[in-house]
This record gives C-alpha cells, structure tokens and sequence, in this order.
C-alpha cells in the first residue's frame, strides 16, 4: 500500500471548505502578536504573492501552511500549524517535506533556541535540512501593541547571504506587514 499524498489547496475566501476550522487553528496555535485580524488576513489573500494553503490528506484537512512568494522560487513561510489530533505522527514533517520539495528554498523564523521547546523546535528545522542563519532579525508583532521580538531566520537549502537576509527583512517589513494593521512602520534595517 503506498502512501496518501499530502495536497495544498489554497482557501481563498471564508466560503471555502473548511476556512472555519482553518481559522480555529490558526488563531489557536499562534499568540495573538503573530497573527493577522481577519480583515487583514482577507486583505492579504488578495495579494498575488501570499497563499494560505490548507493541508489535506485523503480529504481530511490536517493543517496549514501560509506562505509568500519572496522572491527567486523562495517562499516565505509565514505561518505552519497541524491539527492538535495529529500532532506527533510526524505530520509537520511531511507537510513541510511536501512543501519543500515544490520550491527552491524555503525561509522561515523560530524563537531564538534558548529553552527545551524552542531547542525542540531549532532541531526539528535541522533534522529537515534547514540551516540556521547568524543575522540578527527583528519581527513586528501584526497587531497593537506593535513591537518588535528577536527571531532566528532558518533557511533551505543552504544559508542566507547578508544582502538575502536583509532583503528578506525588508521585505517582510515593506510588504508581509502591509496587511497587519501597521500604517507606516519605522522599523530598524538589519
């Protein structure tokens, strides 16, 4: 017996199968700092550059995957989350596997490793292939109060040069924070 494959299938408004329970989960797995409101998130499903991907299996939706054309083939993962009733069967590492595969290199942040979940998850990138870049990088929050937290650039295949790393940045800042609710940010360069 082979394998199920995973699909992405992009939602593309609330009327899509299942953008409810993809909502839940987005708005359940990550702090309230990291996320976009709804007006915003539609906002941003109009820029032809972003994509939120719901992840299938077998019909099931298992997860999601919201990312940016960046650039040269790279996609900028904004967001990755499984269902809680999967997590552990190593479906985040298949999904990503599966996403890895369709582009030429993925960019991504994680908290700085600094305790046993954020070691866990610095790892976990690796055992991938991703490689975790040097440069110092600093994220806005997407909503009120807007500040900025230190996050670690992990990329694959290979690192990111200086010029890719403050490019990323700057597109983040430019154009990804467009739809946050930020008006004009005045943000440090790297």
């Amino acid at each position: 017996m082979t394998p199920s494959t995973l699909q992405f299938i992009p939602f593309t408004s609330p009327s899509d199968d299942r953008w409810d329970e993809a909502w839940a989960l987005y708005e359940s797995a990550f702090p309230y700092k990291e996320r976009r409101s709804l007006d915003d998130h539609l906002r941003a499903l109009a820029d032809p550059r972003f994509e939120a991907d719901g992840i299938w299996l077998d019909g099931r939706f298992v997860g999601l995957i919201y990312h940016w054309d960046c650039g040269g083939g790279r996609r900028y993962v904004e967001h990755l989350a499984v269902s809680p009733l999967l997590r552990g069967q190593q479906m985040g590492s298949r999904a990503l596997t599966a996403f890895m595969q369709q582009t030429a290199g993925v960019i991504l942040e994680i908290d700085p490793p600094i305790d046993e979940i954020s070691i866990r998850r610095l790892h976990f990138y690796q055992r991938l292939g991703f490689v975790q870049n040097p440069q110092e990088y600093l994220h806005p929050s997407f909503r009120e109060p807007f500040t900025t937290h230190r996050l670690v650039l992990m990329s694959y295949p290979q690192a990111l040069s200086d010029t890719e790393a403050r490019a990323l940045a700057d597109f983040v800042r430019e154009e990804v924070l467009r739809y946050s609710g930020h008006l004009q940010l005045q943000l440090p360069r790297l």
